[in-house]
């Protein structure tokens, strides 16, 4: 009997890349999932391409596996495909290449002998049903692909296409399948996940309400979402107790003159007002920040930080602008210096840190945590408000929800022991 071929996965970027790798992964009938880079006959690489920074690590990554790996087949998937797919084929970098589109077709794309370019389109939406989720305590829902938004630093309607939704019943067997597999927090993703439902008449309102019904269903989270997409059907859920007490509304900035310059649909007047209602619920709010990016001059990052000083803010995804190619920033003048971005995002990342820090001393009760795998009696998890928690116990609470009440908190994170 001639062996299967063995196929590792390796993952750059957001939550939807990750969905994507399970989803490739549940296709491979006629090779063997591998866990190790070095005894994989077949390398995917599930490609990021938000930045030139982020192609520069996948070329990286691919480059490393020459070295380590020779003679194994690299396969370019991802949102790279779509904008260094056919340059690193011709350079003979990667073995094939294949777009968003054919992630359901990869078991028989692996199989071609010779060299491969198999783009597909955008328009795609996956109907894949994943049941399980490989070394994954919580669960991941794409819901949707593809963004109709116009930021001048992003790539990534070109990369994946325009919005378009999952149909719900898709949706809820997805949640089905793996809520009686034994997974209880699921997490909504996609490219812009609030625009969920407006190309067939549904809402992400009316889709956590039909999700929440579902027996299994314990917490839902919710991948970024922009403010204009937080209405008033939705925030009639904001006390649910399914509702994880965390949301992560992209702002990208809280300067009027740069939201204007970046293209965004938010004005801070209206972001100040939507984050001290969430507040008000109790609510964890997180965001993304771009620092840096072409015409932020001193007075718009001194206006930036008073406005972030008065947000009701706990955590933050900072990124450092990075010239994207084909995006309007690109061709931008005005640029900030390296070393004046670094220390922006320094001082951003710090008064976020100490925000959390604050919020975590005044929330440190009936935190509902679930526990992912551990090693050497420590397992690290989530509570309801999205802050780490990190649990010493000699008993394997992997995977396991526990309900804390007495947590050490100190300004790198929160830990506790626990005892049956």
């Amino acid at each position: 009997m001639i062996a299967k071929e063995r196929v590792y996965f390796k993952t750059f970027g957001c939550r939807t890349n990750q969905f994507d790798t399970q989803v490739m992964i549940s296709k491979i009938k006629d090779f063997e999932f591998s866990s190790d880079e070095l005894e994989a006959d077949v390398i995917v690489v599930n490609s990021c391409t938000v930045t030139n920074g982020a192609d520069s690590s996948v070329r990286h990554y691919i480059n490393s596996i020459e070295r380590k790996n020779p003679n194994a087949r690299v396969v370019l998937a991802g949102c790279g495909s779509h904008s260094k797919g056919e340059t690193l084929l011709a350079d003979k970098k990667v073995f094939g290449v294949m777009g968003h589109s054919e992630k359901e077709n990869i078991n028989e794309i692996l199989k071609k002998p010779e060299s491969f370019y198999e783009i597909g389109d955008l328009e795609h939406i996956d109907s894949t049903i994943v049941e399980e989720f490989v070394g994954k305590s919580r669960a991941f829902i794409k819901i949707q692909e593809g963004c109709d938004f116009s930021c001048s630093y992003c790539i990534i309607p070109a990369v994946r296409g325009g919005a378009r939704s999952h149909s719900e019943d898709t949706v809820i067997e997805q949640v089905k399948k793996l809520a009686d597999n034994g997974f209880g927090e699921f997490i909504l993703t996609g490219t812009n996940v609030g625009s969920y439902g407006k190309d067939h008449g549904s809402s992400m309102a009316k889709l956590l309400k039909k999700v929440s019904h579902l027996r299994g269903v314990r917490r839902i989270r919710i991948g970024s979402l922009e403010p204009i997409q937080i209405d008033d059907e939705f925030k009639e859920l904001l006390d649910e107790p399914w509702m994880a007490k965390h949301l992560h509304i992209a702002l990208q900035h809280t300067s009027d003159k740069m939201l204007d310059i970046m293209n965004r649909r938010n004005s801070f007047i209206s972001d100040k007002r939507l984050f001290d209602e969430l507040s008000s619920h109790g609510y964890a709010l997180g965001t993304d920040f771009i620092v840096g990016h072409p015409g932020e001059d001193d007075r718009a990052w001194m206006e930036a930080m008073e406005r972030l000083i008065d947000l009701p803010l706990t955590h933050v995804h900072a990124f450092t602008y990075s010239k994207r190619d084909g995006t309007a920033a690109a061709s931008m003048s005005d640029l900030v210096r390296g070393d004046v971005a670094k220390a922006r995002h320094r001082e951003l990342t710090e008064l976020i840190k100490e925000k959390n820090y604050e919020f975590r001393k005044a929330n440190q009760s009936n935190l509902e945590v679930l526990l992912e795998s551990g090693n050497d009696d420590i397992y690290r998890g989530f509570d309801q408000y999205f802050n780490r928690i990190e649990v010493r116990s000699s008993e394997d609470l992997s995977s396991n929800w526990l309900l804390m009440n007495s947590v050490e908190v100190n300004r790198e994170g929160n830990m506790a022991k626990y005892s049956s």
